[in-house]
């Protein structure tokens, strides 16, 4: 009999999946329909992104004591199915007739209507996005518990294996749907099937939440976790939160009117993407596994960010190069003639920079330090909580400080943007290939003051 609550709990992630290929273009959508500068486009986006992340400490703490994954779930899946409905009304010829406007995707059809849907879609998507991350795995690792036990691991391959193939169909088919209003829309009726099959089935996955552990100061013993010497080192890491943010961003810019053409095929943008969750996250991990002996890959992580905006500055100074030779730098909205694929190098770098973060923090969270019994005994409570993820709280909390460097790097732009001219509307007449370098320079310096915290921490 197949474990009906192990499908309807896999299928989240679906859901996830074909949401994260709908939203990839969104920076295009704010460009061209909203008629936003690149940089405020890229801006809405990474807060958006940064409010993702940094829920997902909150929530984590909220499963743990007082909510439990199957209510996360619930609260999570109904924020996201009414996020990107509302994001899907959000376009122009949905309520052309109620609101009065007209029904083209050009910028004088947006009405204050248009624009409160998709922030209060992002909104909810974001919170949907935060606790689908910190509950989907958690929750799946309760089942064999409900069903006695029964191995249900095929079951689980065969989600994962779906996730991918969703991945890959929905990275090379959505974007051949041109209408944007059909390119959310698919997304939506997915998520709300998906959604509603998982809380018509509530009575087959939910799991009664227990607290364990210690019932008193639990707030307490919660914060010790997130206070203990090791603190100062992970904020070294919020400039590869910044670092991430160009991804979906500026990197999709760069992308934008470059050649997409394999022979006859004329691929999609998305393929940049599947390469960075998959070609990256390959090479993160042969990278890690190949120098594991030498420590934990925090080092690694860093230098693949430096790299990875080395290579991007190298791209879009060629880029700009080619835009000025072909007497295009104010004609944004046409074709540059030089391959997309050039830009596979840095995408790849930043799936592995992601990778090897991940994959570190388990051998980051082993080094232990005197005085820290009682961290370590919330920790264990917390990670009971959560159904044996022991690396479950440094992962989530990663994630926090990733957010925070998603909010740091619109502000940096802002900055930028006001003491230099490195930034205009017109994204050919801007120099994106001088924030990139700025970008590796921090993210060495960075690298530095890392090596300086952590020999000290080492010494104490």
């Amino acid at each position: 009999m197949i474990p009906k609550s192990t499908v309807r709990i896999t299928a989240l992630l679906w859901a996830d999946v074909l949401v994260l290929y709908a939203l990839f273009e969104m920076q295009d959508y704010l460009t061209k329909v909203w008629g936003l500068s690149f940089t405020h486009a890229a801006g809405i986006i990474n807060i958006w992104n940064g409010i993702s992340l940094l829920l997902q400490p909150l929530f984590l703490y909220a499963v743990c004591t007082f909510l439990g994954n199957w209510r996360m779930l619930v609260l999570s899946s109904s924020s996201y199915t009414l996020g990107i409905w509302l994001v899907f009304m959000s376009a122009p010829p949905v309520l052309a007739k109620s609101t009065g406007t007209c029904k083209q995707y050009k910028e004088e059809c947006i009405g204050n209507t248009q624009k409160a849907f998709l922030y209060t879609g992002m909104a909810l998507i974001a919170v949907g996005v935060a606790g689908n991350s910190v509950s989907v795995e958690s929750f799946l690792k309760e089942q064999p518990e409900k069903s006695g036990g029964v191995a249900i691991g095929r079951w689980r391959m065969l989600g994962v294996a779906m996730v991918a193939i969703v991945g890959v169909v929905g990275g090379i088919a959505l974007p051949y749907i041109k209408p944007w209003t059909y390119r959310f829309g698919i997304p939506a009726v997915c998520t709300a099937i998906v959604g509603i099959s998982f809380l018509t089935g509530l009575c087959d996955c939910c799991i009664p939440f227990e607290l364990v552990g210690p019932k008193e100061d639990r707030v307490q013993n919660m914060f010790k976790v997130f206070s203990c010497r090791k603190l100062p080192m992970w904020l070294t890491f919020f400039v590869c939160g910044i670092i991430t943010s160009t991804g979906n961003t500026y990197f999709v810019e760069q992308a934008k009117h470059l050649d997409r053409h394999l022979g006859s095929w004329e691929v999609p943008t998305q393929v940049l993407l599947l390469a960075q969750n998959w070609l990256g996250k390959l090479v993160g991990h042969l990278v890690y596994v190949a120098w594991e002996w030498r420590g934990h890959g925090f080092d690694k992580a860093k230098i693949f960010g430096v790299l990875c905006c080395v290579a991007a500055a190298g791209m879009e100074s060629r880029r700009l190069w080619v835009v000025r030779s072909n007497g295009l730098l104010d004609k944004p909205k046409e074709d540059v003639p030089m391959s997309v694929y050039c830009l596979l190098l840095q995408y790849v770098l930043l799936g592995g920079m992601g990778t090897l973060l991940e994959n570190s923090v388990a051998k980051f969270d082993e080094e232990g330090t005197s005085g820290e019994a009682d961290a370590n005994k919330s920790k264990k409570w917390c990670s009971e909580m959560v159904s044996g993820r022991e690396r479950g709280w440094a992962e989530i909390f990663s994630r926090g400080v990733s957010g925070m460097g998603f909010m740091c790097g619109v502000l940096l732009v802002f900055v930028v943007g006001k003491v230099t001219s490195w930034f205009h509307f017109n994204l050919n007449r801007s120099h994106l290939d001088r924030y990139y370098w700025l970008l590796a320079v921090l993210s060495a310096a960075t690298l530095v003051l890392y090596g300086v915290v952590r020999a000290y921490l080492l010494l104490r």
